[in-house]
């Protein structure tokens, strides 16, 4: 399949067709979620926790976000590949989150990146895209600052929070972003909110009425026990595979029945003997 456009996502979404997004880590796995026909890859800041076992996505920096995003856009021929501008590496200074997006870019091989939060960051992305580089918005529970929203909590429930995510929304539609990523918003908000933009949304916990929708891949495969959010639906489990696997290899390792005669090389008889001859001597 040929790598897909913005334009591409566009008439998709025109057509009514629900785009397909899922947050990815490394080159195997990129393989295989290109193969199966989904739009949109994120390299997401996430891999900090999912990936490295911190608590918090803080921890994740750009030399280690163009490593994971490197390896992700090597393995999607097809699929649309966004990297996540980690913590810090755009709330500065316009200056730093350009050069930091044009280092996803070039260095890393990804077609756009996704930074956090609303009107306050609207320089920010105006910055980026007139350097000729797409941006995804990203509202709601923005887990870069949960600790001033309160933690990892739904937003937007209240009046004045659902009207200020809308007047976000659209301060980044207007900076030039192409889509938004709408994470932990009540449906109803996020429906509304899908109403009023030109630009396509991704839901993540937002409820059916968006322009698409987004998990991530270690949840809907079963391969992050910490926890399971409850927008998330499995749909394998890999986990406990993966487990009976390692179980099997410890055990049959222990008993001796691994490795077999199949599992080792031989040497010709020849050669054989004359090491066993050398060997001997020794």
């Amino acid at each position: 399949m040929p790598k897909k456009t913005i334009p591409d996502l566009y008439a998709m979404v025109e057509r009514g067709e629900p785009l397909s997004m899922i947050t990815c880590y490394d080159y195997p796995s990129a393989r295989i979620i290109d193969r199966a026909g989904v739009d949109i890859v994120l390299v997401g800041d996430s891999v900090a926790m999912t990936v490295l076992g911190n608590p918090t996505t803080l921890p994740a920096t750009m030399d280690m976000m163009i490593i994971f995003a490197r390896a992700v856009a090597k393995g999607c021929e097809s699929a649309f590949v966004i990297g996540d501008m980690p913590y810090m590496s755009y709330q500065a200074s316009v200056s730093e989150a350009i050069h930091n997006a044009g280092r996803f870019m070039a260095e890393a091989g990804v077609d756009g990146v996704k930074l956090e939060g609303g009107r306050n960051m609207v320089e920010a992305v105006r910055g980026i895209v007139k350097a000729g580089i797409p941006v995804m918005g990203h509202l709601g529970l923005t887990p870069q600052s949960a600790s001033a929203i309160g933690g990892y909590r739904v937003q937007g429930r209240t009046a004045d929070a659902a009207i200020a995510l809308l007047e976000d929304a659209l301060a980044l539609q207007d900076a030039g972003v192409w889509s938004i990523l709408l994470e932990l918003v009540p449906a109803r908000v996020a429906e509304v909110i899908t109403e009023k933009l030109s630009i396509p949304t991704i839901s993540i916990g937002s409820g059916a009425g968006c322009s698409g929708h987004c998990q991530i891949f270690h949840d809907v495969v079963g391969m992050f026990e910490a926890f399971t959010p409850r927008h998330a639906k499995k749909y394998a489990d890999v986990g406990a595979a993966l487990r009976e696997a390692m179980e099997a290899f410890h055990r049959e390792i222990k008993d001796r029945t691994y490795p077999g005669p199949e599992h080792s090389f031989k040497i010709p008889a020849d050669a054989l003997k004359q090491f066993l001859d050398y060997a001997a001597k020794r």
